[in-house]
């Protein structure tokens, strides 16, 4: 089977269908070349983990800062997990979205991150920042892509040399 090529130049060699909706975005082909492939076979639904990061935002509690963010990520599973930043008085214990994110991933019977993006109060994606981005690291598959602001790119080009829980195996 074949899946069209977004830009409408033609179809490329792709799964029996995508997980959860259309095929992947054009910028997905530009950055690899080729559809990147979800749990399933299908192509990763960036429309849907952005309308669910959209929709965690919502339950962001941040009267200090005003700046609600909302994330969400596609498991090996198939599965969605979400998070909203909480902020607290004192500030350093203020949770950003991915920590409530990794909250649930454990509560609901943890997994591997295979995408992930994040939103901010205008609905815009942005980056986590390099905290998050470790955070991330400890739970993602061996190849996690982000959705950012410039567009798909992996958690190994945003973490480079990254230390994690591979690292410690013997």
């Amino acid at each position: 089977m074949s899946v069209e090529h977004p830009s409408g130049s033609g179809s490329v060699p792709g799964p029996s269908g995508p997980v959860g909706g259309p095929p992947a975005e054009p910028d997905d082909f530009d950055f690899t070349g080729s559809l990147r492939l979800a749990p399933g076979g299908g192509a990763v639904d960036w429309d849907v983990l952005h309308t669910q990061a959209r929709i965690a935002m919502t339950k962001a509690y941040v009267p200090y800062s005003k700046y609600p963010v909302g994330a969400a990520a596609l498991l090996e599973t198939g599965s969605i997990v979400s998070g909203c930043n909480v902020e607290n008085a004192s500030y350093g214990l203020t949770l950003c979205a991915e920590c409530t994110m990794v909250g649930q991933l454990q509560m609901t019977g943890g997994g591997r991150i295979v995408a992930f993006t994040c939103v901010n109060g205008d609905g815009e994606p942005i980056t986590p920042c390099g905290r998050c981005r470790q955070l991330l690291h400890e739970f993602s598959a061996e190849t996690m892509y982000i959705r950012t602001a410039e567009g798909v790119t992996t958690l190994q080009d945003l973490l480079p040399q990254a230390f994690g829980p591979r690292d410690l195996e013997a």
